[in-house]
């Protein structure tokens, strides 16, 4: 049995308002930290905030949902065009 459905199983044996509950924490506390970055200095405010919903994506459906509405709109981002450079407008004379 591997690590991963060895902790699957245990995970599931754990009552279901407990299991909530600790999504919330583990969820909420991974946004924060997300939200927080967007104001203070640092990297990675992006990934914080989709872990985030992944994590509580486990357990609840809006989480979930959300989770496939950042999915599409990150599909529709062209990263060629947000590396492309503007070209500069020629100064009239």
């Amino acid at each position: 049995m591997s690590q991963k459905s060895k902790f699957l199983a245990t995970w599931k044996t754990l009552p279901r308002q407990l299991r909530k509950v600790i999504v919330s924490v583990i969820g909420f506390t991974l946004i924060t930290i997300g939200l927080l970055l967007i104001v203070l200095p640092g990297p990675f405010t992006l990934p914080f905030l989709i872990l985030g919903l992944v994590v509580l994506g486990l357990e609840f459906a809006w989480a979930d949902r959300m989770l496939d509405q950042v999915k599409a709109q990150g599909k529709k981002v062209d990263p060629r065009k947000l590396l492309k450079k503007k070209p500069k407008n020629p100064e009239p004379n």
